[in-house]
């Protein structure tokens, strides 16, 4: 077998299709099919099913599926540390963030980081939480911003390191009556109509989870991953939302107030373990951990 063969499965496992895999890495269709038809006839073994145009890993496919990342994994890594080693790159940080807080925290960061490395170029992703760990246990990602809280616990095969506690905050608009509170209630919350986030952000799955114990469910009106336009329905009256102390700290026409008890979201840098960390990357971690300012509005537990 050879790399490109690897490539090529691992692609059509991605997209669980033969001509999309092809357009993606822009070959032929046939040239894929071949190859991925070569490594099953050299593997004696069947990697796909191909039912009705509809493409599927076997239970030998699954199993090869991990060998054959491992492999790429480890080629990526030589091929880094190689080039490293002999001044041949530049360097890049790929990064993927979640986009409440891209706008809010990292600028600054981004904009020190740059001066005191300008040879690094700086590739972000925005996404959410779960597919940011996704993407980085398959490659696609070399590290990025992802979230917990309380006792979550992350994949064995990701090394994460905190570098922000950030306080969840109820947001209302200057005229409602939460707006003269110090802190309100979870019930209380759920009680009034909630603009709220769909599946897929971390913020959403924390908070439903801190929820389990009020015995009523929210009501929730309206659902979107658009941070801003979350914002915008809350200033026009449609409803409430919860988010980052952060990301409305500067909106005078908005009010953030407490929940009591106090509910706040780890932010912690996360990357594959057991798989090399270029030097770019690396320095950009350290950087993250070094200006960062750790805790804001709460103590780490």
């Amino acid at each position: 077998m050879d790399i490109r063969q690897l490539r090529y499965f691992l692609e059509v496992a991605r997209l669980s299709n033969f001509t999309k895999a092809a357009e993606s890495l822009r070959i032929a269709q046939p040239a894929v099919s071949m190859a991925v038809k070569k490594l099953e006839e050299e593997l004696d073994l069947v990697l796909f099913n191909r039912q009705d145009k509809k493409v599927s890993l076997t239970a030998e496919g699954e199993i090869f599926l991990g060998h054959a990342r491992r492999i790429l994994d480890d080629l990526r890594g030589a091929e880094l540390e190689m080039a490293e080693l002999k001044g041949l790159t530049r360097g890049e940080v790929r990064i993927g963030i979640t986009p409440m807080i891209s706008a809010y925290f990292f600028p600054d960061i981004f904009r020190d980081f740059k001066r005191s490395y300008p040879q690094l170029s700086i590739s972000v992703l925005g996404e959410g939480s779960g597919r940011i760990q996704k993407m980085i246990g398959e490659g696609e990602l070399d590290m990025g911003v992802v979230a917990a809280g309380g006792s979550a616990a992350f994949p064995p095969t990701l090394e994460v390191r905190r570098f922000l506690r950030e306080e969840i905050v109820v947001c209302v608009p200057l005229d409602h009556p939460f707006a003269g509170r110090q802190a309100v209630t979870l019930a209380e919350f759920i009680g009034e109509p909630l603009v709220f986030y769909k599946e897929g952000y971390y913020i959403r799955e924390f908070f439903l989870e801190a929820l389990k114990g009020v015995g009523s469910a929210p009501r929730i009106i309206f659902e979107t991953n658009l941070f801003s336009l979350v914002k915008s329905l809350v200033r026009n009256g449609t409803g409430i939302s919860i988010f980052l102390k952060m990301v409305v700290a500067e909106d005078s026409d908005l009010a953030a107030v407490s929940f009591d008890p106090p509910l706040h979201l780890d932010l912690l840098i996360a990357w594959k373990k057991d798989t090399y960390l270029s030097l770019a990357n690396r320095a950009f971690v350290d950087f993250l951990l070094e200006h960062a300012p750790g805790e804001r509005d709460g103590e780490a537990g």
